[in-house]
């Protein structure tokens, strides 16, 4: 039998919240694919003023921050369909801040849906289209701001383990 253990010996299986404290590294090629199809879905949902693409999209980026990798559509679609055919990536990141920027991602693209059904058409797509920036810049530079903020919070609650 296998048993989950961190660097230091300590089983996760006996300690639980140790494994919520250090959840396992994902690929980050994963997150900036989610952040690419998030982008063009805005982009095509305002071009075409669907704006019902806008509460999809908040239900999965709602799905992968909130439960995981395996839950968010366009993530299982990146880690059953696409990483297989890629190598291995050259380094691994935390999960947090990806899903800290999904969360942020959700409660923007909700108010725009709120936006939406009260009639705010120029709000609405100003919210939205604020997350699509925020995503393709992600996608394309890497730079995820919603990250970024994530680990200014943690450096200033004094937590060191974050990248």
């Amino acid at each position: 039998m296998m048993r989950d253990t961190t660097a230091e010996g300590e089983s996760t299986v006996a300690n639980p919240r140790r494994r919520a404290e250090h959840p396992a590294p994902v690929d980050p090629r994963g997150p900036r694919f989610n952040q690419a199809v998030v982008a063009i879905c805005l982009l095509i949902g305002f071009l075409f003023q669907w704006w019902y693409v806008v509460p999809l999209l908040a239900v999965v980026l709602f799905l992968g921050a909130a439960f995981g990798p395996r839950y968010g559509p366009f993530l299982r679609l990146y880690s059953e369909l696409i990483k297989p055919r890629l190598g291995p990536p050259g380094t691994l990141e935390d999960p947090r801040p990806p899903r800290f920027a999904a969360s942020v991602g959700v409660v923007f693209l909700s108010a725009a849906t709120i936006s939406f059904v009260i009639g705010g058409q120029l709000v609405g797509w100003v919210l939205a289209l604020v997350v699509a920036a925020l995503a393709a810049l992600a996608a394309v530079t890497g730079l995820c701001v919603g990250c970024e903020i994530y680990l200014w919070i943690a450096r200033r609650r004094g937590v060191r383990s974050v990248a």
